[in-house]
């Protein structure tokens, strides 16, 4: 059976992560990823981190490359503009993620391409978007959080400004721009016709943004850190047993039942500070500082054991390490080994869903920098959209 989207072409002309993490998740589900790179530098990420495996291209590189086949264009010069023109004819879907106004300097903005192919579906990803007083600065993950409300929530209270670890403002937008490009193509099969996407890291952290907001509009207060606790629930944190720290969620009334019959603490319910879940939210310090020393008496693998018997979620806090090796990350294929022809094979995150008449796989490794100029242009040329002797010549 098919991929969704075989069949759907995508030209990537983006870098680093938002836009080639979407560009993936696309490949994944069977588009014909083009990755149009920079000559000899190709993209940027190829060069980060501060350690490699083999090769010399990034494990950061490797990550978001899967399922893509490489070209290296010079969109400043007529040559690289007449090939990606020809590509664009080609195309159902282009991502680009320069800053706002870089596009049309090189010939490729929006309206420029859609002259060319009526059909295509164009996402440009950037720190703010293509409007607004902001949309000129430079834009990075760290920026979009601490500009959208994300640093001032995080961490602990009293504590520098702590980001969240995980590129939530990148990941997010590249999620965010996936399902609009996806939802522009169904929307072509009715108009016939393609469509701009404008889509930003400091909307799409806004937009996670989901509990933090409520807060801020509920209470007319700003949120302010509380460390591994919830904002609608409690207690749903981290709590510390005689060996260590693991985590609790009692997010409702009748789970916070079963947790106190478990911990001995019946009497809490009497308390009117921890009646309701509304009560335990403004008490949420107080009500940890009651359970501490009940927690204290035992290790963290008999309380997760014996919530966990008695329907309370619970689990231990896992290191990056510990958690892709444990049965259900095993379970869930949630690592898998890429071949690649310089690295040999490297461990890659799987695929985060799972389609039952149609999974997805690896069916390309990352590529190499311009690995596959000559089956591209060799393509463009058979379709007579590129002139043979250039191609040759080349």
């Amino acid at each position: 059976m098919k991929l969704p989207l075989e069949g759907i072409r995508v030209l990537d002309i983006s870098q680093v992560m938002a836009g080639p993490f979407c560009c993936m998740l696309l490949g994944d589900m069977g588009a014909d990823v083009i990755k149009i790179e920079p000559p000899e530098t190709g993209d940027s990420t190829r060069h980060s981190m501060g350690f490699r495996l083999k090769g010399s291209d990034s494990p950061g590189f490797l990550a978001l490359n899967r399922n893509k086949r490489s070209i290296t264009l010079d969109l400043k010069s007529e040559d690289g503009r007449e090939t990606l023109y020809a590509l664009v004819k080609t195309a159902d879907v282009l991502v680009e993620n320069a800053r706002p106004g870089v596009a049309g300097r090189l010939g490729m903005d929006y309206e420029t391409l859609r002259a060319i192919n009526p059909r295509l579906v164009y996402a440009s990803i950037s720190g703010f978007g293509q409007t607004g007083p902001w949309a000129q600065r430079p834009g990075f993950d760290l920026i979009a959080q601490a500009v959208s409300g994300v640093l001032s929530s995080n961490g602990f209270p009293g504590m520098e400004p702590a980001k969240n670890s995980i590129a939530v403002a990148d990941l997010g937008a590249a999620m965010f721009a996936s399902y609009a490009i996806l939802s522009a193509i169904i929307g072509r099969q009715t108009t016939g016709e393609g469509q701009h996407i404008d889509a930003s890291l400091f909307e799409a952290a806004l937009a996670l943004s989901i509990w933090e907001t409520t807060e801020l509009w509920g209470t007319g207060k700003s949120p302010v850190p509380i460390g591994s606790a919830n904002r609608m629930s409690a207690p749903y944190q981290a709590v510390a047993a005689s060996d260590g720290w693991f985590v609790i969620g009692s997010a409702n009334q009748g789970l916070w039942l079963k947790l106190i019959k478990v911990l001995g603490v019946e009497n809490l319910q009497d308390d009117e500070r921890y009646a309701t879940n509304a009560a335990r939210v403004v008490n949420r310090i107080a009500l940890i500082d009651d359970l501490a020393p009940t927690f204290a008496t035992r290790t963290r693998e008999e309380w997760i054991e014996a919530l966990l018997a008695a329907g309370v979620p619970a689990a231990p806090i896992l290191d990056y390490g510990e958690a892709v090796v444990s049965e259900q990350a095993v379970a869930r294929d949630m690592v898998q080994m890429v071949p690649h022809p310089v690295e040999g094979e490297f461990r890659s995150l799987g695929f985060p869903v799972k389609l039952s008449g149609t999974p997805q796989q690896v069916r390309r490794p990352p590529p190499l920098l311009n690995e596959h100029e000559d089956e591209i242009l060799a393509e463009l040329a058979e379709k007579g959209l590129l002139n043979p002797a250039r191609t040759a010549a080349e």
